[in-house]
């Protein structure tokens, strides 16, 4: 009786941990600019891309992050330099000449998971718009920050690889839920050996541990 009444309560309050800690999701993609398969007309101040929630910044210095601009022959564009604000991440606009491009980009999302994914566009300029130098090797804003090339992604959005990071919440639901196990393990001990130790009407004692009374 002893036992099934503990892993009775093991199972109640183990559900009440993977319901105190649910999966999170990924960051996905919500706007861009440029947009995928967009063409276009006129240089905008910075390349971007917005997500669904704030992204993850610890280090406050883009590591992690990335935003590359790269033509058909191979060459990339900007100097690799990131921001990172809330749920968006932005980079200085350089491109060469007309023609198609594809924006690589990797975030750190809010769960503190990497994801990357890449899309294409059209740089088809209506004016006289100088064309920016384009380099072999992908920029790495000075050799600090930014600039590493996104994984190639699996899928559209597609996880790349965990980070070291967890988020603080998620440790203390988790820590929280463990405490509420432990305690409901403990309740019931205390409880069921209290009605074991409770004298029964006839002036013994309820006691499902002691023997059969003697002849």
């Amino acid at each position: 009786m002893l036992r099934a009444a503990a892993i009775a309560a093991l199972v109640a309050a183990g559900s009440v941990l993977v319901l105190a800690a649910p999966a999170q999701a990924h960051n996905y993609l919500v706007e861009s600019t440029p947009a995928s398969g967009q063409s276009l007309t006129e240089l905008p101040a910075n390349f971007e891309i917005t997500t669904n929630e704030a992204l993850l910044d610890l280090g406050g210095d883009g590591s992690g992050f990335a935003l590359q601009v790269r033509d058909a022959d191979g060459l990339y564009y900007g100097d690799g330099c990131i921001s990172v604000t809330n749920a968006t991440m932005s980079t200085p606009a350089a491109i060469g000449a007309a023609g198609k491009y594809t924006v690589l980009w990797q975030v750190v999302s809010a769960d503190g998971h990497t994801v990357s994914d890449e899309f294409p566009f059209t740089w088809a300029p209506t004016g006289d718009v100088p064309a920016s130098k384009g380099s072999a090797t992908a920029p790495n804003c000075g050799g600090t920050t930014g600039g590493s090339a996104p994984a190639a992604p699996a899928a559209s959005g597609t996880e790349v690889k965990p980070t070291d990071t967890a988020n603080l919440s998620d440790v203390l639901t988790i820590g929280g839920a463990v405490v509420a196990v432990g305690l409901a393990i403990g309740i019931t001990l205390f409880v069921l050996g209290r009605r074991r130790s409770t004298p029964a009407t006839d002036g013994t004692t309820n006691d499902s541990a002691a023997g059969p009374p003697s002849e």
